[in-house]
Formats: C-alpha cells, sequence, structure tokens
C-alpha cells in the first residue's frame, strides 16, 4: 500500500522548529512539543506514533491552526501559515482537513450526516441541489449508500459515521487530511476497513495523509514513513519495516517490544 517514493517533489508541508509551550500563572511552562521539523510531500502518507501525551495531537492542532505555536513556522504549499488568523485561514482550511478519532464529534447532533457533509458547500454558495449531490457523490466515494445522508449520527455505527466524517473532510478537495487517532475507536475489521478507504482516496485523489496513530501494525502498512515522538520530541523517523527492525531510540524499542510481548 506504499506510494512512490516521494523524494523530488517540493513538499506540500513544511514544519520547522514547531514548539508549543503551555503556560500557567505562577507555574512553570509545560512543553507539549518540543522543535519539531518535518516535511510532508504530495501523496504520501506519513505517520505519527507515540504514547498518549507524546504532543502528537498537539502538532496536528497547530498544523491545522486551531492551537497557537509558542514558536517555530508552517509552510503549507508554498504560504507561510504561521501566523494566520480569522478570515485568513478560510483558505487554509480549504486545503488541510481534520478526521478525528470520536467521529460524532464531527457532526451537530440535531442535524443529519448529510447537513454536516454539505455545510462547507453551503458556505459557499453551492445550491441546494448541486450540495445534494455532491454530498450523495462523497458518500458513495466513501463507501456509503446516499441514503445515510438523511441518518443522524446516532443511527449509524462508529464505522459508518467515520466513513461520513472522512466525506465531510473530503467536501472542500483539501490536499492533506490529518487522521488524528482515526481509528481508534473502532474494532479491528473496522480498521483495516478504514485503512483500504483512506488509501483508496490517497490514490485517487493525490492526498497526502498525516496519519496520527498509537498502532505501530497499522502504521507499518499504510504509512510510507513515520516520526516517533516522545516527551513532545521526533525521536526517531524513518521507513516504518527499518524502524521495527532496527530501532535506534531506546523509547522506540521499548514502544516495539511492548507490542511484540
Amino acid at each position: 500500500m506504499r506510494a512512490e517514493n516521494p523524494a523530488g517533489p517540493a513538499p506540500i508541508l513544511s514544519v520547522r522548529d514547531l514548539t508549543k509551550i503551555y503556560r500557567h500563572q505562577n507555574q512553570d511552562g509545560i512543553t507539549a512539543a518540543d522543535h519539531i521539523s518535518f516535511d510532508l510531500y504530495p501523496g504520501e502518507c506519513l505517520g505519527i506514533i507515540g504514547e498518549s501525551g507524546s504532543g502528537k495531537s498537539t502538532v496536528a492542532g497547530m498544523i491545522t491552526r486551531l492551537t497557537d505555536p509558542t514558536s517555530g513556522t508552517i509552510v503549507l504549499d508554498g504560504q507561510d501559515i504561521t501566523l494566520l488568523r480569522g478570515r485568513q485561514l478560510r483558505d487554509v482550511y480549504a486545503k488541510i482537513q481534520m478526521v478525528f478519532q470520536t467521529p460524532a464529534d464531527s457532526f451537530d447532533p440535531r442535524h443529519t450526516l448529510g447537513d454536516g457533509i454539505g455545510e462547507s458547500l453551503r458556505n459557499r454558495g453551492r445550491s441546494i441541489r448541486e450540495t445534494r449531490q455532491e454530498v450523495e457523490r462523497l458518500l458513495t466515494l466513501c463507501g456509503l449508500s446516499p441514503y445515510y445522508a438523511s441518518r443522524y449520527p446516532h443511527q449509524v455505527s462508529g464505522g459508518q459515521c467515520q466513513r461520513a466524517a472522512i466525506a465531510r473532510a473530503l467536501a472542500v478537495s483539501p490536499q492533506i487530511l490529518i487522521c488524528d487517532e482515526a481509528t481508534s475507536a473502532l474494532d479491528v475489521t473496522i480498521q483495516k476497513e478504514m485503512i483500504t478507504l483512506l488509501d483508496r482516496l490517497r490514490k485517487k485523489l493525490g492526498l497526502s495523509i498525516i496519519f496520527i496513530c498509537h498502532d505501530i501494525a497499522l502504521v507499518q502498512e499504510f504509512c510510507d514513513r513515520v516520526l516517533v515522538m516522545h516527551r513532545g520530541k521526533i525521536v526517531e523517523e524513518g521507513i516504518p519495516d527499518e524502524i521495527i527492525k532496527n530501532p535506534k531510540d531506546p523509547y522506540t524499542k521499548n514502544l516495539i517490544d511492548s507490542v511484540l510481548l
């Protein structure tokens, strides 16, 4: 399921020395991300693994500008987006979208899945008919019948809701999809189906994917490269097979050994 070697093309995303320190009054700051640097290439799937609290989600939050970095730079498709705010972020969200761990969080429980998927389309001036047609196309693309447009989040399974959440993310035709533990709340069979779907979408749409996960086996199966995070730092990076077979950092070795035992 690997993409071709990304060496050669310019990165679609470049992160340099990205740092997030949470400061509390009369207390020392807590460093959640410590000088994180990496590139993401067109069509590549980059895995980020580590224990809970390692800083994975903090990095994702800064990249999507849901969280302000303390320092460092984020360059998306040649544009420095590190300090963008307000309306300037609209173009950013058209290029980069996020799929969260709990799929129902992507939807307002008072509205149907179709309403949620079509929200960004309506905001961009699509007619009711055009929005309905595009919602049906996106649902079909993500392996769901158009029938699900009329269902509410609580009326579908976790896997079905996650497929709808991916459809919602794709509505703005992003270049990058960030999956933040998007498979961890699903059972093993559904996880495999979701990985197959994401890989198919990556190839069909030319997506770049950041796959944040704590499951080394899924990262090995799906990702072209992997970053290992520990206590806010990247402690190792490389091709998944090489890191799993020959980990260089003690934390990575312990992480892998804990899964193999």
